[in-house]
């Protein structure tokens, strides 16, 4: 067991072991898993945590590349480490990881340094790509990995048999929703990526981040739909504030993700984003049209 501000705890699952970060994995922290089996061990997610307390694995698995989730890399320099083909590019190199968050500039610098002092990120060009499906075999327990995408292009949960355990990383139940503010980032295909989630019958499912680990598809389900109605609930205040004619930039000032109080350089293009997937889908939907050019009023 981990300890001291970059430590975990862990808690076993069958075979499958947890290593909960502080504050239950909130941000900048998440949960990493330790898999063993006969013949070799993987490592998924080597989070902050495990930067100076690190477990040996022989292979090192990857849900996407994003920077709380690739932090403890380093600690795995000698193992191979595979992702999905779509997010390859983002763990092979800093500055395309970087790239993908859509930052103005200035922002892009801060972030990148960010990334490297804070998060150890130094890009992985050895990495190895994916497909939906792909089966890594530890001798009596495999791991499959399951693409989500929506969250990142790449985003990918896996399930590991025989115990029944599905990790669906960051479809990760908070209350905060989904979350597709990246370039790569899709509305449409993270709800779809949810409707997968819901399809798959597990013994327990794992999340990257507060939730932990739920036991049992039903209250799963439960919380998915919870999870599932924030965007809902986007299109619902989005609707509702386009009674009068608004700009998308009159929309991601109002806000559709973050509170009023979140400041940072991520929240202006997250917001647009986020505002023209929600515009395109309800326009799609009938129920929000272009009154003049850049302008949009709800029907």
């Amino acid at each position: 067991m981990g300890t001291g501000t970059t430590g975990y705890t862990a808690a076993e699952y069958g075979g499958v072991g947890v290593l909960v970060g502080p504050g239950r994995g909130a941000y900048p922290y998440a949960n990493s898993l330790l898999v063993r089996g006969k013949s070799a061990t993987v490592v998924i997610d080597p989070s902050l945590s495990l930067v100076t307390d690190a477990p040996p694995a022989d292979l090192a698995l990857v849900s996407h590349a994003h920077e709380d989730h690739i932090a403890g890399l380093g600690s795995y320099g000698d193992a191979p480490v595979h992702v999905h083909e779509d997010d390859l590019a983002a763990l092979r190199s800093r500055a395309a990881l970087v790239a993908g968050l859509g930052l103005p500039p200035d922002a892009a610098d801060a972030a990148d340094q960010q990334l490297r002092d804070q998060f150890h990120v130094h890009g992985r060009p050895d990495a190895q790509g994916f497909d939906d499906g792909t089966e890594f075999d530890l001798g009596g327990r495999t791991v499959t990995a399951v693409h989500l995408p929506g969250h990142t292009a790449g985003h990918c949960g896996f399930l590991i048999e025989p115990d029944g355990f599905l990790f669906v990383a960051d479809i990760d139940l908070t209350s905060f929703g989904p979350y597709y503010g990246d370039l790569g980032s899709s509305l449409t295909a993270f709800e779809a990526s949810i409707r997968r989630c819901r399809e798959i019958d597990a013994r327990w499912y794992g999340t990257s981040h507060q939730k932990g680990v739920i036991d049992g598809a039903t209250e799963f389900r439960r919380r998915l739909d919870v999870f599932a109605a924030v965007a809902k609930q986007r299109d619902a205040a989005l609707l509702t504030y386009l009674r009068e004619p608004r700009t998308v930039e009159e929309i991601a000032e109002h806000r559709l993700v973050y509170r009023p109080h979140v400041t940072g350089a991520h929240v202006a293009p997250v917001e647009r984003r986020t505002a023209v997937q929600h515009l395109e889908r309800l326009m799609g939907e009938g129920v929000v049209v272009e009154v003049e050019r850049g302008r949009f009023r709800g029907v």
